[in-house]
Order: C-alpha cells, then sequence, then structure tokens
C-alpha cells in the first residue's frame, strides 16, 4: 500500500481576519499574511501542532488584516502587490499579479505532497524560469535545470559542483516572466530543492521530516524580495569598523614571537592591516579555552603587543570537549548537564581534533549562557573576536547519529532537525559571549550557518582552494550568500589549500579588496601567503590594493549600515539591478558584481591582459582612468595583474579617506568625494565611532542632481562628524563646465590623481606618467563641513 498522501479537495474554510484556515481532505493548510507584504503558508497533518518559535525567524511577525473573497471555484484575496488564490477543485495555491498574470503557482498534478516523513510542495515550472539563492552553493547563478541539499557538511577541498557545503539558507528566488518572487522552507531538517533537474514540467522543495511551512515574498524587484526576506530572518548588527579592514590568517601562526614577527612586519612594510587570528595550535592540545603555555605564556601581554601594534585578536574555537580527567571545561559540562545525549541518558562522544569529545547542545538555552561565559572570559582578557570552526558540526565519522537528542529550546527533538541548526547557535551563543564582556560590538566568524545567522555572526566559505576555479567560484558564492541575506562574508584570499602561484595572488588580493570580509589564509605546511610572501612586485601590488580598502573604508561603512537597515548585500549580483539582462546569468559574466551602490567589479583570471567583459545598462567609467563606454554590450578590457577591473556607474558617489595603516589610526578629516556626470544620485554617508553598541550616530547626504550641482550636506545626528573638509574630484565633466558645490561655483584646481599607485620598479618602459592608472587634470575643490 502507498503512503503518499495528496491533499485532496477543498471541504472548508475558516477566518478569523488574520489567518486563514483551509481544511481539505488529507491536511490543513494555514494561511497567514505579514505586515510586511510576505505570505506564510503552513500544511498541516493529523495531529501536528506548529511549534511558537523559529531560530531562523527573528522574531513573531505582525500579521496583517486578511480581506477574503470567495467564488464557487476558488478563495482568493489581494496583498499591496500580489494576489494569492487557493483553487478548491486540487487544492491548489497560485500566486498573480494584481492583473492576474502567474508569478509562481503549485504543480496541477501534484501540488503537496506527503511521504512518511517527508512532505513536497511541486511547483509548476514556468518557460524561461530561473532560480538563484540557496545561499552557500558553487555551480552556477542561475540554478536552473539542477538540484540541490542543504544539510551542512564538512567539505575539505570542495569544488565547482560540490554539495551540500557547510552552510544551509533554505531562500531561493524565482524568476519568470521579469516578475522575481522568493520562498523561505522554514524547516531545519535536510532539505531538497529541484529547478527542473531532469524534468522541465516542475521544481521542487522537500522537507525530509517535521511540519512543511514556508513564506512567499513579492515585490516586484530582487531587492524587495530580499527586503522582505530579511526583515523575517533578520538583519546584520553593524560590525565593528576594524572587522571591515585586512585581517591575516594561517594554520597555524605559533609561537607568539612568530606572531609580533607577523604583526610587525605588516607595519614595517607599511601595508595596513587591522587583524591577526590564532589558529588551534595556540590551545593546549586542542582544548577549547586553554592556551599552549609553552609557546603563549602570557597571552595578556602578547595581546596588549599587538593592540599597541594596532591589531586585534581573533581565535578559533570548536565545538569539541575534550573527555579528559582534570579539564575544567569537561567537567563543568558534565556537572552542568549541557552536553549532547543519546535517547538513553548517556552521553554523546565523537572524535575531533583533541580527540574523542563531548558536544554542547546550543540549541539548549542554558547552554548558550553557559557557553558564553567561557567566551566572556576569552574577551575579558583581550580577544576582540571569536572564529567557530568544524561546526556543522563535523566529526571524523562525519555526522551525529541521528537518535542523538537537542532540547531545540524546550521543544524536543533529534539530530534530524538539529544538525543544520547546530553551527547558527554555536556562533549565536559565541555573540551572546562577547555581549556580557563589553559593551563593544561582537565580531563572530563561522563556518556553518543557517537562515538567520546573519543576526550573531559574519560567514567565510569554508576549506577553498588555491586555484584559478575557486577565484571566480569565491566571488560567485560570496555574491549567492549576499542574495541570502548574509552580506558580512568572504573567502580565504589566496586558497586555503594548494600552492598559490604568484599570478594568482596578485589576482586575489587585488579582488578581496572589493569583499566584505577580506582575509588572507592557508592551511598548515604550505608556503607562506602574507602579502610580501610572493617577491616584491606582488608586495607592492598587495600594498596598493589593501591600501584602496582602508582608503574606501567611508563608502564600504556605508554600505554595510545601508544593509543593516534594508538587507541589501555589500557584493550585490548584477541580477539584483538588471534581472531581466540574460548577459548576467551566462556562465562568462555571472560573477561580476556591485560592490555598494557605485563600483562595478569584474573577477578575471590571472595571466592575461585581455578580459572579455560585459557592462550592463548604462554609462561606466574605468575606475582608473575616467575612460567612458556605454553599457548594454560585451567590451574587450586590457588589464595586467596590477589592475583589477572596476568600473564606476555614471552618477556614481564614492567617499573616501586619506592612507591609515590600521582603523586604529586616524585619518587626515579630510573626506574625499568622487562624483561622476551622470544620472542624478544620492549617497548616504553613515558615521559613528566604529566600535561601541550603543554608539551615536550621524548621516551626511550627498546628493548630486544629475547635471551640474553638488550638495555635501551637513551631519545629521548625534555623533560629532570626524570630517572637517571635503574635497570634491569631478569626474566626466568638462574642464570649463561651471559645477555647483553647495550652491556655489567654486574655483577648481587640477590634479593628477591615482587610486592605485602603479607598480613602477617592475616596468622598464614606465616613465612616471602612465595613463592606465593615473587621472590626468582632475578637476579639484574643496569645501569646509
Amino acid at each position: 500500500m502507498s503512503s503518499t498522501q495528496f491533499l485532496g479537495s477543498y471541504t472548508a474554510h475558516s477566518f478569523d481576519a488574520e489567518t486563514l484556515v483551509i481544511s481539505t481532505q488529507n491536511v490543513t493548510v494555514n494561511l497567514c499574511l505579514l505586515n510586511n507584504g510576505a505570505l506564510k503558508v503552513q500544511y498541516l497533518y493529523g495531529n501536528e501542532v506548529a511549534l511558537p518559535t523559529s531560530f531562523a525567524v527573528n522574531q513573531p511577525a505582525s500579521l496583517a488584516a486578511i480581506h477574503l473573497q470567495e467564488t464557487e471555484n476558488e478563495l482568493f484575496f489581494e496583498t499591496e502587490n500580489y494576489v494569492v488564490r487557493f483553487q478548491k477543485a486540487d487544492s491548489l495555491l497560485v500566486f498573480t499579479t494584481l492583473q492576474g498574470e502567474c508569478i509562481n503557482q503549485d504543480e496541477k498534478g501534484f501540488g503537496v505532497v506527503r511521504d512518511g516523513s517527508e512532505t513536497t510542495v511541486y511547483k509548476q515550472l514556468q518557460p524561461g524560469e530561473r532560480f538563484m539563492g540557496l545561499g552557500e552553493k558553487t555551480f552556477n547563478l542561475d540554478k536552473a535545470g539542477s538540484q540541490f541539499v542543504n544539510w551542512n557538511t564538512d567539505q575539505f577541498g570542495y569544488h565547482g559542483e560540490s554539495d551540500p557545503l557547510y552552510a544551509s539558507v533554505p531562500f531561493f528566488i524565482g524568476i519568470a516572466h521579469n516578475r522575481p518572487y522568493g520562498i523561505f522552507l522554514n524547516n531545519s531538517s535536510k532539505t531538497i530543492f529541484n529547478f527542473g533537474a531532469s524534468n522541465n514540467r516542475f521544481s521542487f522543495f522537500q522537507s525530509t521530516t517535521g511540519i512543511l511551512e514556508y513564506y512567499f515574498f513579492y515585490t516586484g524587484d530582487v531587492r524587495g524580495v530580499i527586503a522582505q526576506y530579511t526583515a523575517l530572518t533578520g538583519r546584520i548588527e553593524l560590525p565593528p569598523l576594524w572587522s571591515l579592514g585586512y585581517q591575516q590568517c594561517r594554520y597555524s601562526y605559533y609561537p607568539d614571537t612568530e606572531v609580533l614577527s607577523v604583526a610587525r612586519t605588516f607595519r614595517e612594510k607599511k601595508i595596513p592591516a587591522d587583524v591577526i587570528y590564532l589558529d588551534i595550535h595556540y590551545m593546549q592540545n586542542y582544548k577549547v579555552f586553554t592556551w599552549q603555555g609553552e609557546w603563549f605564556s602570557n597571552p595578556k601581554e602578547l595581546i596588549v603587543k599587538l593592540n599597541d601594534l594596532g591589531f586585534k585578536v581573533v581565535v578559533i574555537i570548536d565545538p569539541g570537549v575534550k573527555i579528559e580527567a582534570g579539564y575544567e571545561v569537561y567537567l563543568d559540562g558534565v556537572e552542568k548537564d549541557v552536553f549532547v545525549k543519546y535517547p538513553d541518558g548517556t552521553l554523546y562522544e565523537g572524535q575531533a581534533w583533541p580527540g574523542w569529545c563531548h558536544f554542547p547542545d546550543f540549541t539548549a538555552e542554558r547552554t548558550r549562557s553557559w557557553w558564553a561565559g567561557y567566551v566572556k572570559t576569552l574577551v575579558e582578557g583581550g580577544v576582540a573576536g571569536i572564529w567557530n570552526d568544524m561546526n556543522e558540526p563535523a566529526v571524523w565519522g562525519k555526522n551525529f547519529p541521528d537518535i542523538t537528542e537537542f532540547d531545540m529550546d524546550g521543544n524536543p527533538s533529534n539530530h534530524k532537525l538539529a544538525h543544520n541548526l547546530y553551527g547558527a547557535q554555536m556562533a549565536r551563543a559565541s555573540f551572546e559571549g562577547c555581549l556580557k564582556a563589553s559593551s563593544k560590538r561582537p565580531f563572530v566568524l563561522t563556518r556553518a550557518a543557517f537562515a538567520g545567522s546573519q543576526r550573531h555572526t559574519a560567514i567565510w566559505t569554508g576549506d577553498n582552494n588555491s586555484n584559478e576555479e575557486h577565484l571566480l567560484l569565491g566571488a560567485r558564492m560570496v555574491n549567492g550568500l549576499g542574495l541570502s541575506g548574509m552580506p558580512f562574508n568572504g573567502n580565504d584570499v589566496g586558497g586555503f589549500i594548494g600552492e598559490c602561484s604568484i599570478e594568482l595572488f596578485c589576482r586575489w588580493i587585488a579582488l578581496g579588496a572589493f569583499t566584505p570580509l577580506y582575509r588572507g589564509h592557508t592551511m598548515v605546511n604550505s608556503r607562506d601567503t602574507e602579502p610580501w610572501a610572493f617577491g616584491e612586485e606582488a608586495e607592492d601590488i598587495a600594498r596598493n590594493y589593501i591600501g584602496l580598502r582602508y582608503r574606501l573604508l567611508p563608502y564600504i561603512y556605508s554600505a554595510f549600515y545601508q544593509a543593516a537597515q534594508s538587507g541589501l548585500p555589500i557584493n550585490r549580483t548584477l541580477a539584483i539591478d538588471f534581472t531581466d539582462d540574460w548577459h548576467v546569468f551566462t556562465p562568462e559574466f555571472q560573477n561580476e558584481y556591485m560592490f555598494g551602490d557605485a563600483l562595478l567589479v569584474c573577477p578575471v583570471l590571472p595571466n592575461k591582459n585581455y578580459h572579455k567583459l560585459y557592462l550592463p545598462a548604462g554609462t561606466w567609467y574605468d575606475f582608473y582612468t575616467d575612460e567612458k563606454y556605454e553599457g548594454g554590450k560585451e567590451i574587450l578590457f586590457e588589464a595586467n595583474k596590477e589592475k583589477q577591473p572596476v568600473f564606476v556607474k555614471a552618477g556614481g558617489i564614492l567617499t573616501l579617506q586619506s592612507l591609515v595603516q590600521s582603523t586604529a589610526e586616524a585619518h587626515d578629516a579630510t573626506l574625499e568625494v568622487h562624483v561622476y556626470k551622470g544620472l542624478a544620485n544620492s549617497f548616504e554617508l553613515y558615521e559613528d565611532d566604529g566600535l561601541s553598541i550603543d554608539s551615536a550616530t550621524s548621516i551626511r547626504t550627498i546628493h548630486y542632481d544629475g547635471v551640474a550641482a553638488i550638495t555635501i550636506g551637513a551631519a545629521e545626528g548625534e555623533f560629532i562628524s570626524k570630517w572637517t573638509t571635503a574635497k570634491c574630484f569631478l569626474h566626466g565633466f568638462a574642464a570649463d563646465e561651471n559645477v555647483l558645490i553647495n550652491g556655489e561655483v567654486l574655483s577648481c584646481s587640477t590634479e593628477d590623481y591615482r587610486f592605485v599607485a602603479p607598480v613602477s620598479n617592475f616596468d622598464p618602459f614606465w616613465s612616471g606618467q602612465d595613463e592606465s592608472k593615473t587621472v590626468w587634470g582632475l578637476r579639484v575643490c574643496e569645501v569646509k563641513l
């Protein structure tokens, strides 16, 4: 006898103005409209009861009134942007525009199907439908024709078709007929997403156990879908400013004299940096919350010395707690009853770096509080940030047994529902520990994550490879995470596994300057990958681009503020704003992205001087030369290893500061405002102290009218702006063109200007006037603020 269960036809409905409850022959369907326009869809079978809370949803969403209408064939109601229709005969959900055009609908032949513990929602596949999102996935930007699994996995040395990876974000954006919609499957079990793989009739998403609950988002554009999704699952808190600087890591720096040597070399070579990491060798036999006494005899003194050099210290912490007599953390954990158990009450034991370990149940509030107490001690000792690794959770046997039990905040379940949440809740506990210790903003970096993790942590893309595939793949993964609500993310510059070539390093360190998290890293027993490790020419290129990153911090910090307010990522796949342009989905151009509002970044491979790029519709300026290009077409662009292809959108506004060696060093109080002639535009420059949770803030609006008038507004807010003067740089304006700045025609000087200095020592033909890297005779004027 088949266990397959279809919904059956409609039998009745009830309605209380906020929740529509529809009964069919085999299931109860609950529809709730959220105030932001998203729709919650829930299928309950038999005696199933929905859990009162969700780890992924930020807080219970407020509901909007539903104005239900009924005909003989359907129930329906309008939202601000779309119509929800329930067809009675087949129990199908259909979403249409207000004009009746299909956005998304259940597959007529199947709809929703329960088979044992698995529930699958089949959706009609529309002609030319594209799919993107799902967070940390490799593959192409357009995932049509592929199938994916969400099950957090320690995937060492993954490649372009590896799946699953370390993080699970069961949220995707579908696009048919230029009508982008979003679906978030709010289920933490292993989930499967099929976007028309091996068939041309339907797509589907499936939960392997637990309640089937999903949210539908539609506003008319991708930006609005991201805003709705992140309003539900949460947005980043502004990170500390120092975490946006360059970060240096390796597996591992030890002893303490080597750590200090690396930090001092940065300062001696005048290569800006803010963070140095300590990997697992700082611990005593890999035991968490310990220090290796022989190599790190006085951690507090070491941290003070590093702080004096302008470096923050971030330390790695894995979840496994070594089972060892006399080990305080282990004994305390057993006493406090915080470890994962079997159904018979015995503690689960698994192997990881320290050997046999117990593992905290981070889905329990008491465990998170216990863990946070140890993190608090580290932070009080001077540690500035926490790096959570191995938290898929990874054990040498690959997975916890499914019968292991978890608290799930008072709603007990087993590993099947807890697995994908484990890393997210570990990062949450680490975040809360930082909050207990200090009024400074926490910085937590995680490898494993789930939807909503952006509220507590940044994420990096795990154990990547030092090869050309990963240079481009990394950019695409960063864009995909941003598209899925996790804007603070990055990959290991230079690659973690293998040997990075000089040419590859030069490309990667340049591209990394335009990535939210900018961290160099490599594994044990590999060549050094510090910026000076590849020879003088590569060192100069690294110094240039790391320096450019620091000069761009006012622009980047404002982009982070925008992400915290709206959910819009820092790295933005071109599909966000150019959704109807098929070029941006092609494998050839899918890695290109906007970095903030104004910069178009085009990742390219090493060992090539000419590159085929695609510029979307509009007018674009070469970032280095101001050469102007009309978009909507492919171009052949010349760029050697010194020049990462970057373009500025016409009408774009960039804000830069003077070069500093770390964010602890004060800039010269002169704000550079670069305005590119084109369409009217405004830019909000955000300021605060860069460190405190409750810092005073200010926003300064810079407006360009699209013709010849620029206004640099006053700082509004309680924070006392650190800018006293603005230098306004006019790009693309004629030499005799009168430009009003704050209502006046100001006299302009001309200046030879470089965003990135040429690496002249290695070019025998360089004359001192390399126009590929210099804007000559740029008009500049100063304004008192």
